[in-house]
Parts: C-alpha cells; structure tokens; sequence
C-alpha cells in the first residue's frame, strides 16, 4: 500500500511541475501577446505617446513595398509614424492581426503575423507584420517591425 501512495505522489509531483513548466510558457507567450496588442490598442485609440511608448528607444520600422514593381525597403522613424496615428480620428485605424507564430528565447521574441489594415471601416491594405522584442526590465517592448503590404488577396 505505502508503495502504491509513493507512486501516485510521485505522479501528482511529476504532472503539478509539468503544469507549472506550461503555464511559464503560457504566461511568457501571453506577455509578448500582450505588448503587441498595446500597439495595436494605440493605434486604435490614435494614441502617439502610447504607440512610442511600446517600442524600445532604438526600435526601427520598416515595410517592403513593391508596388513600383521593385522591391524596396522603406524605414519609418518610429516618431513620424506615431505623429501620423495621433493625427487619425480615434478608431479610424484598425489593425487586425493573426498571430501564426511566437518563439521565444530568453529575452529574445519574434512574432509572425498575417493582418488586414482597416481605416475608418474600409480595408485599405493587407500583409504580414514581423515583430521582433526584447524583455527590458521585465517588460516587452518592440525592437523591430518589418512588415509587408498588398492591395490584392486581402480576403
């Protein structure tokens, strides 16, 4: 009998840490999730000072355009972008993503993100928003953003 309790305690330990190794997971994926929808949040809102809040103070921005039919890569300054949502209505720009993929590494995440840009209701563009973090003093902030952006195939 006193064989038989060891085992099952054994098992409860061995299943509570597994639990308890997931939830970390769980709560570290939660956590980047979590800073991307604040951008996504101020953007919504026309938010400046929050959207630059979200992002390191060396973050860059940067989108592959092709619609000259060259491929080019165009930086956005991080300030330019965010004076440019301020200037929006409140809820005029909507972005809604689906998150296919996070990985994490230390301090290190990166989020793959297929989204449709929607302004004042209408879809004006499409693509896939690559997020690139970094945990600084314990929080998510975004180092990095390339994104890609199409007019076609958005549905």
């Amino acid at each position: 009998m006193g064989l038989i309790r060891f085992g099952v305690w054994l098992l409860l330990l061995l299943c509570a840490g597994s639990m308890a190794r997931a939830q970390t997971v769980m709560s570290t994926e939660d956590s980047v999730r979590s800073a991307v929808n604040a951008l996504l949040e101020a953007l919504k809102k026309s938010n400046g000072p929050g959207l630059i809040n979200c992002f390191t103070d060396s973050a860059r921005l940067q989108s592959v355009d092709d619609r000259t039919g060259v491929i080019e890569v165009k930086t956005t300054p991080i300030r330019d972008f965010a004076n440019v949502v301020s200037a929006f209505p409140t809820g005029a720009a909507n972005e809604r993503i689906h998150i296919d993929v996070i990985r994490i590494d230390g301090a290190l995440a990166m989020v793959w993100a297929p989204y449709q840009f929607f302004y004042k209701g209408t879809l004006h563009h499409c693509g896939v928003d690559s997020f690139q973090l970094v945990r600084l003093g314990g929080v998510w902030k975004i180092q990095y953003i390339i994104d890609t952006r199409r007019t076609k195939g958005c549905q």
